[in-house]
């Protein structure tokens, strides 16, 4: 078994060295706003991401034993050895979904546990094992009540994966939030993305960030994306329709009905918000989900969370009174642009970043093509000149 999850964690985190595949961005699709230097949710500082990707098995469906196509990512706001709590808040499109930790979330404005995201059937042991890895790390206590109600948060992934085989385990929870780092964020058919389908093409993680300029702030906004979710014909790309154009390339026979998945986002900045401003934040993210052709579909969970990390340190005292600095309402209208913006490139990287696969019963999900879009793009007058150096 220590075998396995060494593997698992390699597996996971060579990807995180270098990005296989040119990002969207990198392909000349162009999108608003200025990214940060990773184009990525770490970009904020302190936030560290993880995965740990489970692939096994092919051909028919045997459940408990495969094919297995699913995962487990971890975002730590403040990285593993942080203890306290950031402002935080969140945001149903559409509640067909599950997030753990929400009430607390909602009460206290607070967020002091890791965020999960995997498969619809392993939340519960996920949540249960995010608790036994903090207790291991702290054995005399010493960490805030939070961890008791983490935040884990799920998509469906069983047309590709045995999905009632229970295969994410405690173990690979503990791998995954031992493995969180800074630096650049694995995508596509990784972690909780794994087995996941978005607008009729394989879906999975996407990530992307943005820098206001100083005269906005300076601030930095970083997205992550789970994407699982929307109808083929809604789709949109830099601008371009594209239900239509890929007539070709469809899951097989028995796939989700289009609006039949879901999409969790995470929100990251630095900016100074409170709880009630950052739950403003976090409903912009579905502005992103709408250009690239969500609607919030009735069996859709449409699931966000913003936090910030700017008062970690003031607002996890207990004694005295917390000193707090707010940005101003009236200045906060680019965080909104920067989200919306930042939620549409990390939806378009987690579909360029991913790849056709085949899962349980040989169901096959087509990866967009990427020559072929490109083209289309290109058409249109859609697509920008490669950055420099590229």
């Amino acid at each position: 078994m220590l075998r396995c999850i060494r593997w698992f964690v390699l597996a996971c985190l060579l990807p995180l060295v270098a990005t296989a595949k040119p990002r969207a961005r990198e392909l000349g699709i162009p999108f608003e706003g200025t990214p940060g230097k990773l184009n990525a949710i770490t970009d904020v500082a302190g936030v560290e991401v993880g995965h740990v990707t489970l692939i096994s098995g092919e051909g028919k469906l045997e459940v408990g034993r495969g094919p297995v196509r699913t995962g487990v990512t971890a975002i730590l706001p403040r990285g593993k050895d942080f203890t306290g709590r950031v402002f935080a808040a969140r945001h149903n499109l559409n509640g067909n979904g599950e997030m753990t930790g929400a009430s607390w979330l909602d009460e206290s404005g607070c967020l002091g546990s890791p965020i999960l995201l995997t498969n619809t059937h392993s939340v519960g042991v996920v949540r249960d094992a995010v608790i036994a890895w903090y207790n291991q790390r702290h054995p005399k206590g010493g960490y805030n009540g939070d961890i008791s109600l983490p935040v884990v948060a799920e998509t469906w992934d069983g047309f590709l994966n045995d999905i009632d085989g229970f295969h994410v385990k405690r173990e690979h929870v503990f791998a995954v939030l031992d493995s969180v780092r800074g630096g650049p964020v694995a995508e596509g058919n990784v972690g909780g993305g794994t087995g996941m389908i978005a607008l009729g093409f394989k879906g999975g993680i996407g990530t992307s960030s943005r820098v206001l300029p100083l005269e906005e702030g300076g601030y930095t906004i970083g997205v992550l994306v789970q994407a699982n979710y929307g109808r083929r014909p809604n789709l949109h790309i830099a601008g371009v329709p594209l239900g239509n154009a890929f007539p070709d390339l469809m899951p097989t026979r028995g796939a989700p009905r289009d609006g039949q998945g879901s999409i969790v986002i995470i929100v990251a900045t630095d900016a100074p918000l409170l709880p009630h401003q950052l739950k403003r934040v976090a409903q912009r993210a579905g502005l992103g989900v709408a250009i690239v052709g969500g609607r919030g579909e009735n069996s859709s969970g449409d699931l966000f969370l913003a936090f910030s990390t700017a008062a970690a340190e003031e607002i996890s005292k207990d004694e005295d009174l917390a000193h707090l600095q707010m940005l101003p309402n009236d200045r906060i209208n680019p965080i909104f642009n920067a989200t919306a913006n930042a939620t549409e490139e990390a939806i378009v990287n987690a579909m360029i970043a991913a790849e056709t696969m085949k899962g349980v019963d040989g169901n096959t999900v087509p990866a967009i093509p990427v020559d072929r879009l490109l083209s289309i793009l290109k058409e249109h007058n859609r697509l920008s000149p490669a950055p420099a150096g590229r």
